[in-house]
Parts: structure tokens; C-alpha cells; sequence
């Protein structure tokens, strides 16, 4: 996965700081390198996919929130998700802008 297009695509996306995108785009890239979506769902993950299920959030989530949502139920349906998370102390600056 380009972390450097996805970075573009939520920039373009959602108001997001970059500390915030960096983590959400670090653990999007590391989960596609664990084909971890690959054997659960049947698909290389992509930027397109990130973009989908992260927009599926409910609309008042931040970036992070909206990652976490999306692999909390990841996690739920399938395990194993939760150490893909962006960490709160992270989220929490996307709350502060």
C-alpha cells in the first residue's frame, strides 16, 4: 500500500492532523503487509478500500475514531484486528484541533 496516496486521499478526505494521518496510514499499510485482510476477507487491501469502510463511520468520528470503528468491527467479526488501532493518546490530538 502507497502510504504517501492514501496520506493525499484522507487529507482530501477528512480534517485530520498529520501526526493523526501518519499513525492511520502506518497501520493501514502495516495491516495490508499482514495479508491478515487477504485471508479474512478474500482481497488485497487497497486505498479504495481504507477510503469505503472509513467513510462507513458514523459522520461525527474523527479520522482515528473512524479507523478504530472500522477495525473494532473487523475485530468482532473476525479477530485479531485490535493491534491494527490507532492508540488513543494519538486519536486524542485529532480531537484538539
Amino acid at each position: 500500500m502507497d502510504r504517501q496516496a492514501l496520506d493525499e486521499a484522507l487529507a482530501d478526505r477528512y480534517d485530520a492532523d498529520e501526526t493523526v494521518r501518519r499513525a492511520v496510514t502506518r497501520q493501514a499499510r502495516d495491516l495490508a503487509d499482514s495479508g491478515q485482510i487477504t485471508e479474512d476477507l478474500g482481497y488485497r487491501l487497497a486505498i479504495e478500500h481504507v477510503l469505503s469502510n472509513v467513510d462507513d463511520a458514523p459522520d461525527d468520528h474523527t479520522l482515528a475514531e473512524r479507523w478504530n470503528w472500522w477495525l473494532g468491527s473487523l475485530d468482532i467479526s473476525h479477530g485479531g484486528y485490535e493491534r491494527f488501532w490507532v492508540r488513543p493518546d494519538v486519536a486524542e490530538a485529532d480531537r484538539t484541533e
